[in-house]
């Protein structure tokens, strides 16, 4: 008898999943390039969360070599209530972990990674040590390889999160994931002001890194509480962006209250675009990690002219 994923929302009531409209549906891609993804993958027995978050855009990533890895195991300590990634009790840390993944990348050979965790809230340092030694031991064998990580928000870790950035990464994201409203019934074991302050002392300590979040729309959330999200990251100096949409995973999960349209995404980015952030993806199926090395390039791409702006005023 398998596992149960979530036993926490085994109580939950049944919540309908709504039809997907026309435009949310991804393609299916068979390629030769999605099964040699899938291969490096298994061969090395590492888990991804296009997988394990059942992410809609996994067969055309996979097709392009892209996959995002999650790394301190497949069990999450949290149990947030929108997320597919299972919930329990961790296993020990793999420590041959950074060396499988700077091997995968090789193998793959991938210009931009992005690595991802659950939360380990049973570790000491909630697992920067191991965010650490994976982003060291990636750039060693891969010293081209640009890196991205989507980090926990180590809460009540003390000072553990300066470890990740010890490594320099090239673009810190973390996801601020909804509205403060929401945060009690969607993110239980997480505090949004915890969020916006990791975000806002990652930019403190070193300003080169780019930073990076996300929010899913969808919940229930209003347009001007979207706004105020928009507003609290840039206070904390984030320079990318991502909003897509909530699609529930289970009849037990989080219940959709609707479908944007892909006007209102189009909406939401100009929105943004004005409030200063330097990069903004918003599309029914983006995520924090589609499209993420083509992104960097746009956002070093747009900070640079932005550094040639200011220059260019200071001297007049």
């Amino acid at each position: 008898m398998s596992k149960i994923r979530h036993p926490e929302k085994q109580k939950n009531q049944i919540n309908p999943i709504k039809k997907k409209p026309d435009w949310i549906r991804s393609r299916l891609i068979n390629s030769k390039e999605f099964f040699i993804t899938k291969s490096v993958i298994n061969q090395n027995n590492l888990v991804t969360v296009c997988q394990e978050a059942n992410c809609p855009n996994i067969a055309e990533c996979w097709s392009k070599r892209h996959a995002t890895f999650m790394i301190m195991g497949d069990t999450c300590t949290r149990a947030c209530a929108f997320c597919d990634v299972k919930t329990g009790k961790p296993n020990k840390l793999d420590p041959l972990e950074p060396k499988k993944i700077s091997i995968a990348v090789k193998k793959l050979n991938l210009r931009h990674v992005v690595i991802t965790s659950v939360d380990r809230d049973d570790l000491e340092d909630g697992g920067s040590a191991h965010f650490y030694e994976t982003i060291v031991e990636t750039k060693k064998q891969n010293p081209e390889t640009t890196i991205e990580v989507l980090t926990p928000d180590f809460l009540r870790k003390g000072n553990s999160y300066k470890k990740v950035i010890e490594a320099k990464p090239d673009v810190f994201n973390h996801n601020i994931e909804t509205v403060p409203s929401l945060y009690l019934k969607v993110r239980p074991g997480s505090r949004y002001f915890g969020s916006l302050e990791l975000l806002k002392n990652v930019k403190l300590v070193d300003k080169e890194i780019f930073t990076k979040s996300g929010i899913m729309v969808g919940m229930g959330e209003t347009r001007d509480e979207i706004l105020q999200v928009m507003d609290d990251l840039r206070s904390a100096q984030v320079d990318f962006l991502t909003i897509g949409q909530y699609l529930q995973p289970s009849t037990k999960h989080f219940p959709l209250q609707r479908y944007y349209e892909p006007k209102e995404f189009k909406d939401l980015e100009i929105i943004a675009k004005s409030k200063g952030f330097l990069l903004v993806s918003s599309s029914p199926l983006t995520r924090s990690s589609y499209h993420a090395d083509e992104d960097f390039a746009l956002l070093k791409k747009n900070r640079k002219l932005l550094n040639a702006k200011s220059i260019s005023k200071e001297n007049h």
